[in-house]
């Protein structure tokens, strides 16, 4: 285990790569004996940095939960992340490319809790019960690890790679859809670039936000009612540059759109 002060000194490291939109070395590099434990700590002082400077709580993340994105990074277990007051975006705003360091877009389902949820022991079956609704949305992913050179314990230090996020308007009732079969539709510029399905997330995505309490909830931290949950991409990755527009659409669900505009700073 890394001792205190190391772990303040890594995510204070992270905080401050995040700050000024630059990147620094797999942790993994420069920590080979870090452990997920390690990673999880680094990721709490990071997100209390940005908890000192203004930020709350939203929601939490899950991320690398399909084998499209699993195969890309070369990460083959799910990571998690908090998400704060400052990633979130409106759908119709365009997000500025130059606020963010290596971006990508991914589509996915995010859940809109009506009731607290504390692990262990959450089914899929809980998950849905304590859901107010659920909507497409997209994440857009950024790494403060250079080039994207992650392992595991890299990317839940750096709060799961979290970004920013856009939820969708159209408010889908979880009860009512099948989130296993809802086809989803992504577009990039109009053209069709990849279609999906809830099951690539775990065999659902309900299964995935479960998981994600059980794991939370044995580190002591419980869902609120209130949070976001972004149940993980079921999409490729996109990169994005100005003048991009992205529309992901879900059976059941509605449709979400985001636009990007100036230059990624990388």
């Amino acid at each position: 285990m890394m001792t205190p002060g190391k772990i303040q000194h890594y995510g204070d490291a992270l905080y401050a790569a995040w700050r000024e939109r630059r990147t620094i070395p797999p942790l993994l590099e420069q920590e080979p004996e870090i452990t997920l434990e390690d990673a999880y700590a680094i990721q709490l002082r990071m997100i209390e940095r940005r908890l000192q400077a203004g930020e709350t709580v939203v929601g939490k993340k899950i991320g690398v939960t399909s084998k499209p994105v699993q195969d890309f990074l070369g990460v083959f277990q799910p990571d998690f992340g908090q998400l704060t007051s400052a990633m979130v975006y409106q759908e119709g705003d365009v997000i500025p490319l130059d606020t963010l360091i290596q971006p990508k877009a991914e589509a996915e389902v995010a859940f809109v809790l009506k009731e607290d949820l504390k692990g262990p022991g959450i089914t899929a079956a809980d998950v849905i019960r304590a859901t107010d609704y659920v909507v497409p949305c997209f994440e857009i992913v950024d790494s403060r690890i250079k080039d994207w050179k992650i392992k595991i314990q890299d990317t839940v230090a750096d709060n799961a790679s979290c970004g920013v996020y856009v939820l969708g308007k159209t408010k889908g009732d979880p009860r009512k859809i099948d989130l296993a079969l809802a086809g989803m539709v992504l577009e990039k510029n109009g053209e069709l670039i990849g279609t999906a399905c809830g099951a690539a997330v775990q065999g659902s995505p309900a299964n995935a936000v479960a998981w994600l309490a059980n794991t939370l909830g044995s580190l002591g931290i419980p869902f609120k009612a209130g949070e976001v949950i972004l149940s993980g991409s079921q999409s490729m990755l996109v990169d994005v540059k100005d003048g991009d527009e992205l529309v992901c659409t879900v059976g059941g669900m509605g449709s979400c759109r985001v636009k990007f505009a100036g230059r990624s700073a990388v």
